[in-house]
């Protein structure tokens, strides 16, 4: 059995011929991003629980630790890291003291309890009925007016909870459960649907082509890691690329790219490729990158990969529509001239933008104005090159493969 340790303390021993490390975000060992192999991918363990949890160091969620010492699915781990990092910190108190009144353990059975802990109200600080009583009431209600809130009488209403129901005391505070009841949500191999991370830009829903069980599909939010696609394709029954279907649950990418992405075509890890490309990209770039796809109208995923990779090769002006404007923008606003106001009745903007455009075999598209000053055509810059097509190749060998 190996161990491994990362920066944040956190230890997870696993049995057979490979170790997987998992890098956090926010110094929490429940955002978990990637799984880095040590070896060659040898096994696709499915929903078995495959490594053995040591020890986990967190502060925020203390609860993790009942994990400790019992052997666990990695992605169940990571699916429930996900869905506590878009935890408050109030429902995160909720979550600690649920699973020390439920006596829980187990990564599934937490998973179940992450769809209802936010129905429990906890109470850590008496001396404050008030804002306990309006707290409870939310919790109960999921909402309310703001000047219904104002008029409660939150301690009335928090001692008549007290009083009406019999708390159970934790090292979190006094856990109600408001005639909660803990039901299975997770079936234990497919795993539910999760809140839309930050950093992810597709949600799919992946099936075997032909496929209407809801029970036989999965939820996979692109980019995400090679090992991780492959995974979700297992447990979804999937033998091949080739026999998937993929449903567009949410996109973050602007209508230009959706539009160009034939996801009945598509490959799931070229779709994968692209987000990972695009997953840096700052408002400015994006704004850029959707003028680029007007003008080079990309067909498919690895198109538009491509343009996205030469993004430098482009220029862009925002929100120009007309010769006029573009001479006027190149003039005052580009940096490639200096401009004098006082000569501002001597220029010809009309004429100068039209020069630009012959020049640069510029077009206007709808977010403004976009030209292409790469020496291959726009066919060429969006073809792979050789390396990159031998390697695709290579993996779609793997993407046929039968598990």
């Amino acid at each position: 059995m190996s161990c491994l340790v990362d920066s944040d303390g956190t230890t997870f021993r696993f049995r057979g011929d490979f170790r997987l490390l998992f890098q956090t975000t926010n110094n929490t060992v429940y955002g978990i991003e990637e799984i880095l192999l040590t070896y060659e991918f040898l096994a696709m363990t499915g929903s078995d629980k495959c490594c053995f949890v040591a020890d986990i160091g967190t502060a925020d969620c203390p609860a993790l630790e009942r994990l400790i010492g019992t052997m666990a699915n990695v992605d169940e781990l990571d699916w429930l890291g996900k869905q506590l990092e878009s935890f408050n910190r109030y429902e995160l108190l909720q979550f600690n003291a649920a699973v020390e009144r439920f006596g829980l353990s187990a990564a599934d059975e937490l998973i179940d309890l992450s769809f209802c802990a936010r129905e429990v109200t906890v109470i850590s600080d008496f001396t404050d009925l008030e804002k306990a009583g309006k707290r409870h009431y939310l919790t109960v209600h999921g909402a309310c007016d703001s000047k219904e809130l104002e008029n409660l009488d939150g301690k009335e209403t928090a001692l008549a909870l007290i009083s009406g129901q019999s708390g159970y005391v934790t090292r979190y505070g006094v856990v109600y459960d408001n005639g909660m009841k803990l039901e299975q949500a997770y079936d234990r191999k497919h795993l539910p649907p999760i809140w839309m991370a930050a950093n992810s830009i597709l949600e799919l829903k992946i099936r075997a082509t032909g496929e209407d069980d809801p029970k036989k599909q999965e939820w996979v939010q692109l980019p995400a890691s090679r090992i991780k696609l492959e995974r979700a394709m297992l447990r979804a029954g999937i033998a091949s690329c080739g026999e998937m279907q993929m449903l567009v649950s949410d996109s973050r990418f602007p209508d230009e790219v959706d539009c160009a992405l034939d996801f009945e075509r598509e490959s799931l890890f070229e779709l994968n490729r692209l987000c990972q490309m695009c997953s840096n990209f700052k408002e400015q770039d994006l704004e850029k990158f959707c003028a680029v796809c007007q003008m080079a109208k990309p067909t498919c995923a690895a198109n538009i990969r491509q343009l996205a990779e030469n993004l430098d090769q482009f220029d862009f002006a925002p929100n120009i529509h007309t010769p006029e404007e573009l001479g006027k923008y190149m003039i005052q606003q580009s940096g490639h001239y200096e401009y004098d106001e006082n000569l501002e009745e001597f220029y010809n903007y009309g004429d100068y933008g039209v020069k630009r455009i012959l020049q640069d075999d510029g077009v206007f598209v709808d977010r403004g104005y976009v030209s292409y000053r790469g020496t291959l055509t726009l066919d060429e810059l969006m073809r792979d090159d050789p390396a990159e097509s031998y390697q695709q190749e290579q993996e779609a060998k793997m993407e046929g493969m039968t598990w």
